[in-house]
Formats: C-alpha cells, structure tokens, sequence
C-alpha cells in the first residue's frame, strides 16, 4: 500500500516539471555550489533520484525507503528532479520523517 501511495504522489509530480522551469537556462554559476553538499556526503536530497538510483547503494536506499519509485510508471517522468522537489508535490504522502530516513541512509553511503 506504501508503494502505491508513493507512487500516486511521484505521478502528481509529473504536471509540474513541465511548467515550473520559468528561470533562463544559466545553470553555470549553480555548478559550483552544487559542488559543496557532494563534499558533505555522496548523495543529498538534493541530488537528482536518477543519480542516486545509477548506484547500487544509493539504489537499495530508494527502494528500501521509498519502495516503488523505481518501477512508477512516470519515473521518466520525475526521475530528473530531487526528493526535496518532489516531496512538496506529493500532497503530505512523502514526509519530513521519509525524508529524514532516507537523508540518514543516503548519508551512509561511502
């Protein structure tokens, strides 16, 4: 039931990419900041659910803390944006404690 409610709330997040990108495409001078949370731990919330899910470890902490997110069929979709993009579309079904929990476990990973 988790899975699927999980699942629900990832497809509400697929309406928005389409129409949330209004700043211009000047994602150079953003490099360099992303490059600092990348040096407090491999994975953050922010880092894009496709990066994370490309590593077996980050993979396993998916599926273990957000089970069926992978096999949604809108992940194409939503698999570009961040845990912390896509919990505020999930209409409360991805929680600060979900979010927590897999923050801890990401940050685990060597």
């Amino acid at each position: 039931m988790k899975s699927v409610v999980i699942g629900a709330a990832l497809a509400l997040a697929v309406a928005v990419p389409a129409t949330a990108q209004t700043a211009p495409v000047e994602a150079a001078p953003a490099a360099p900041a992303a490059a600092a949370p990348a040096a407090a731990g491999k994975f953050t919330l922010d880092t894009p659910i496709e990066t994370i899910v490309a590593d077996p470890a980050g993979k396993a902490v998916i599926d273990a803390d957000l089970p069926g997110t992978t096999t949604h069929p809108m992940y194409d979709s939503f698999k570009g944006m961040s845990l912390n993009q896509v919990a505020p579309m999930s209409n409360g079904l991805i929680t600060p404690e979900v979010l927590t929990k897999v923050a801890t476990d990401l940050a685990a990973i060597k």
